[in-house]
């Protein structure tokens, strides 16, 4: 049986599919992304639009419909077209844009439409994009990591699609019948999700106190910066030495801190700073240096005092959660 040319092979709207990708890494709400840290996350953009375009023929596979490479050029348009509104974040839940893709996969594929296999699935975009586009997908991964965020995007919300909701609250404000695909599952993970912060508060919640701001108010902490510490060789010196690459805690721009070091009586003392830091960190490649007095230390000295279960550690700041973003407190 003859393989018919797929659009992938001939041409693709690539500017628009990247523009897509650019707006892929920006999106903070609904997205993936959000659901758990993964570092090889390819774009959702990228891959609905690589999925979409392996299935739908080419209109040259079809010389009997277009005959002419003008006739042929101008039907590869209209799949363009299709395509651009595809790969648009805010179409990724747009039912007549899903339903004209679907369409043409149909239209190509006949009703031999294949499943989707990703032996190494990671973060889960190309089995999620292959279900949004009406595939069955299969999803596979070594690490548990990558299977846990797989099982949460493509295989729990397809086997609740439809389903009402089991907690008390969200069953009373619809009847049975009007929760339309994941609404009823997205409604329980958001009341038990709820119930479990609040449960967590009350029985650890005092680990956790508020501290004070500047201006007064108070600010919860998230985080606590520590920097373990060695003692310095230099018999005349003897201060505790903070093993730190760098002295600089938010680099982002416009919201730098860093931590500004003293000594008193040989303990490090760190008062947070707004800006970026002039000083290096304590360590390099080749090792660390005393701030104090200045002694190289190499790193067969800071093993061996680990070994030998020597080596302390020293606050460096707290971090709290403030009305703009994240507070770097001293």
């Amino acid at each position: 049986m003859e393989q018919k040319k797929k659009l992938i092979e001939v041409a693709l709207p690539l500017d628009k599919i990247n523009e897509a990708n650019v707006r892929d890494k920006n999106i903070h709400f609904g997205h993936p992304s959000n659901l758990h840290l993964w570092w090889a996350r390819r774009p959702l953009a990228s891959a609905r639009a690589v999925i979409w375009a392996s299935l739908v023929d080419d209109p040259s596979a079809h010389p009997e419909l277009f005959p002419t490479e003008v006739e042929q050029a101008k039907e590869r348009e209209r799949l363009f077209r299709i395509l651009e509104q595809l790969v648009v974040w805010e179409n990724s839940n747009n039912e007549q844009v899903l339903e004209e893709a679907k369409a043409e996969i149909k239209k190509s594929m006949g009703d031999d439409i294949p499943e989707l296999l990703d032996p190494f699935a990671g973060g889960g975009a190309i089995p999620l994009e292959g279900e949004r586009l009406g595939l069955k997908s299969h999803a596979y991964d070594l690490n548990p990591v990558a299977v846990m965020i797989n099982k949460a995007m493509i295989e729990i919300p397809p086997r609740y699609q439809g389903l009402p909701p089991v907690n008390p609250d969200s069953r009373d404000t619809k009847n049975m019948g009007e929760w339309d695909c994941s609404q009823g599952l997205a409604e329980d993970v958001k009341h038990y999700g709820q119930w479990m912060k609040e449960e967590a508060f009350k029985r650890i919640g005092h680990l956790y106190p508020k501290v004070k701001l500047d201006n007064g108010e108070e600010a919860t902490p998230i985080a606590w910066i520590w920097a373990r510490t060695v003692k310095c060789p230099n018999p005349a010196c003897g201060a505790e030495v903070p093993l730190m690459k760098t002295l600089d805690l938010s680099t982002k721009k416009g919201k730098e801190v860093y931590v500004e070091l003293e000594y008193h009586g040989g303990k490090p003392e760190f008062h947070v700073i707004s800006g970026k830091s002039d000083s290096a960190g304590t360590v390099n490649r080749k090792g660390a240096t005393c701030p104090h007095c200045g002694q190289a230390i190499d790193f067969g000295y800071i093993r061996d005092k680990s070994r030998n279960e020597e080596i302390t550690s020293s606050m460096v700041a707290v971090v709290a959660e403030g009305k703009k973003g994240r507070l770097y407190l001293t």
